[in-house]
C-alpha cells in the first residue's frame, strides 16, 4: 500500500457518503478511519458524526467531494441513457432478425408501453423548450 494516503476517505452511500478522517499518526502505524461526517448529495447536507466539530479544512474538503461526485454522477446518468439508446437499437435488431414468437409474445406489451411512456414524456418535454 502507497505511504501518501489521502487525509480523507468517502465511503460511498446511496445518497452520499460516510467520511472518515484517515489517521496514520498512531504508535502501532496502523490506518485508523476516524468517521467525521455522514453527507447527502441530494440534500446538500453535511452532518457531523457525534460531537466532532468540522474544520473549514474539513468542510473544504467535503464540499469539494460532493462537487466531484456529483459531477460523476451527472455523467453516469447521461451515458446511462446513451447505452439505453444502444439497447433500443440491439432490441430492434433481436426483433427484426432473432425473437421467436414465444419472446415476442413475452416483451412485446411491456415494452409497447414503455415506449410509448417515454415517448409522451419527450415529446411534451421537446414542446416545453420550444420557443413561444
Amino acid at each position: 500500500m502507497t505511504t501518501d494516503l489521502p487525509d480523507y476517505y468517502f465511503r460511498i452511500r446511496e445518497n452520499g457518503a460516510t467520511v472518515f478522517r484517515v489517521d496514520t499518526e498512531n504508535r502501532q502505524r496502523r490506518i485508523d478511519l476516524d468517521q467525521i461526517a455522514v453527507v447527502n448529495l441530494n440534500k446538500g447536507e453535511i452532518k457531523p458524526h457525534g460531537d466532532t466539530e468540522l474544520s473549514e479544512a474539513d468542510l473544504a474538503a467535503i464540499g469539494d467531494w460532493m462537487t466531484r461526485r456529483s459531477a460523476l454522477l451527472a455523467m453516469r446518468d447521461i451515458d446511462d441513457i446513451h447505452r439505453a439508446v444502444d439497447y433500443l437499437n440491439i432490441t430492434t435488431q433481436w426483433v427484426q432478425s432473432k425473437a421467436t414468437d414465444a419472446q415476442l409474445d413475452e416483451v412485446t406489451d411491456a415494452l409497447l408501453l414503455a415506449m410509448h411512456d417515454l415517448r409522451t414524456v419527450l415529446v411534451r418535454k421537446k414542446a416545453d423548450r420550444l420557443p413561444d
